[in-house]
């Protein structure tokens, strides 16, 4: 059973410091190209998967644009990534021009999650946040994990993000459906407080507050 004042952890399309942004609501972000490996036309690939190499479970992938589509082959588990075959690449001149290019399949590749209450990154990139009155407090733009549990980083209409635990007792009501989010903060993150960090000449950047 999941702790009671932690919601469940939401499955990470993206994982470790990387948020994942979707593209749009139809595709998933599940890695990225890392450049060349070797001398043979194999790419390196860094997976944003929760398993590396499910990176090349859900089918075929494609670039942030839609102009390119690969099928993936992985060739063996590397130094902080995979090495793979993506198809129509066959020389390093041709993995390393794709350095830096993310990868998305389609959302609906992904497997139902079997708990209501789980949730995939990019499905919570968007929603919109309010207080418990109904004010609107702003839009999540990523979710991260820094080792404590996951955060949601919402994006205010004014002022600087603000890092939101993504917990039950801070976030009470989520509905992707809806795409809202109902939010109970600690005290001071939406308020004046922060506002007033935001100011020029605070040193101090968005914070977790716990």
């Amino acid at each position: 059973m999941p702790n009671a004042d932690r919601r469940p952890s939401a499955t990470q399309d993206g994982v470790g410091g990387t948020p994942t942004r979707a593209a749009n609501e139809a595709r998933v972000c599940v890695g990225a190209v890392a450049g060349a490996y070797g001398v043979r036309g194999e790419a390196r690939l860094k997976p944003f998967t929760a398993k590396p190499e499910d990176i090349a479970a859900y089918g075929p992938v494609e670039t942030e644009d839609g102009a390119r589509r690969f099928t993936l082959r992985i060739t063996r588990a590397i130094k902080g990534g995979l090495a793979a075959r993506l198809s129509g690449v066959d020389t390093r001149e041709q993995a390393e021009a794709l350095k830096g290019v993310r990868l998305y399949v389609e959302r609906t590749a992904l497997p139902d999650l079997p708990d209501e209450e789980e949730y995939y990154h990019a499905d919570l990139i968007g929603i919109g946040v309010e207080d418990l009155s109904g004010e609107p407090l702003g839009q999540v733009v990523a979710v991260w994990d820094f080792g404590a549990g996951d955060v949601l980083e919402v994006a205010r209409a004014r002022g600087k993000t603000v890092y939101l635990p993504f917990t039950r007792e801070a976030v009470p009501h989520l509905s992707v459906a809806e795409r809202r989010a109902v939010a109970d903060p600690p005290d001071g993150l939406f308020g004046p407080e922060a506002e007033s960090r935001d100011r020029p000449g605070s040193s101090e950047e968005g914070e977790i507050v716990k």
